[in-house]
């Protein structure tokens, strides 16, 4: 099973790589994307259950990552939201925390601790099967 992610990052080689990364690591498919704060509030306002986690950097094209929060706040108790920002200092990680996200991590040193967050947190590859499957099943 792979997961639905929404990314919201606007340089455009941070994103590919990124997406790149999860896509191989994490098994979990790049659903849409945004570089703005409006346009990642108006796709997630429109499409509530499409996505199981939107990974969200503070700095946008537009606007703010923590701007695009009050577009997640009726998400389900699975949906998970996560910042991926060069400033993880430990007032916007308490700050974020505070507006109801999951986790944060840092752009220049968490790249693979995001990763592990993604395959602990919705599933983890089978060695047996060769495939991936939800943690717990």
């Amino acid at each position: 099973m792979r997961l639905k992610a929404y990314i919201i990052e606007d340089n455009a080689a941070t994103r590919t790589n990124l997406i790149d990364t999860l896509e191989e690591l994490a098994c979990i498919d790049a659903i849409g994307i945004a570089e703005t704060e409006s346009e990642a509030k108006t796709w997630l306002l429109e499409n509530p259950n499409k996505w199981d986690i939107a990974i969200i950097d503070l700095f946008l094209k537009q606007g703010s990552g923590l701007g695009v929060l009050s577009a997640c706040s009726s998400r389900t108790a699975s949906q998970k939201i996560v910042v991926l920002t060069n400033y993880a200092t430990p007032e916007i990680r308490r700050r974020c925390k505070e507006l109801g996200v999951d986790e944060v991590f840092d752009k220049s040193h968490e790249i693979e601790a995001l990763v592990t967050y993604c395959k602990d947190r919705f599933g983890g590859f089978d060695p047996r099967t060769a495939g991936w499957k939800r943690l717990g099943t």
